[in-house]
């Protein structure tokens, strides 16, 4: 057997595979958006039935196999469960996780995808800070992490392209440390809807479902 490899992540999607495994998706630091079997993750007695499931996040054991990892242990550190009972905020941290599936690749440090993904499901747990703003700022954020988003002054008022500008380059401690007016918090939202849906080359289940909840 190979050598184990220790890495930090997420699970981003678990899915089950034969009878008693799953299929994982991680977003991890060190190796970016992998794959990794839990093999008996759905034996009730098996270590891996808590943590082989989505916004589990701590340090993943893996050891590399043909075509993908397999997980042998995971060193919880958060499973998000106050978020799994805010409805309609858990329909936007799955949205969340698909997102960071959608734009995570392999062999590239995942560390800043993380890092946003971590931070802003922290903020759907709170109440002081409004869901579709958090919504905004992750997109923005992650789509100019991915290299495929910069807002351009050239097509949008000032005041918006101020603060877009600031969502893509300011430190992920100062991102909801100032909150902008109401007003400009909805022209956010459909500037940041219109942004992703273009840049998609297909519609996510996540993201209709999470629209039907906040409509």
């Amino acid at each position: 057997m190979s050598d184990s490899i220790k890495v930090q992540g997420m699970v981003l999607k678990a899915t089950p595979v034969g009878e008693h495994d799953k299929r994982l998706v991680i977003q991890t630091t060190a190796l970016g958006r992998i794959t990794a079997f839990a093999r008996g993750a759905r034996r009730p007695n098996s270590p891996l039935v808590a943590s082989a499931n989505p916004f589990v996040m701590g340090e993943f054991t893996l050891y590399e196999g043909k075509n993908a990892y397999n997980c042998a242990e995971v060193n919880a550190s958060g499973y998000f469960r106050e978020l799994s009972g805010l409805i309609p905020g858990v329909y936007m941290g799955f949205y969340f996780l698909d997102l960071v599936d959608y734009f995570g690749r392999e062999n590239i440090d995942g560390t800043d995808m993380l890092n946003l993904l971590y931070v802003c499901l922290k903020m759907l747990i709170r109440d002081d800070v409004p869901d579709m703003f958090v919504r905004c700022v992750f997109e923005l954020r992650l789509l100019y992490q991915a290299g495929v988003y910069a807002p351009d002054p050239g097509r949008m008022e000032e005041g918006l392209y101020a603060l877009c500008d600031r969502i893509c380059r300011l430190p992920l401690r100062k991102l909801f440390t100032e909150l902008p007016e109401e007003d400009m918090v909805e022209k956010l939202d459909a500037y940041a809807e219109k942004v992703t849906k273009n840049t998609l080359d297909r519609p996510l289940k996540s993201a209709e479902i999470m629209r039907d909840f906040y409509r």
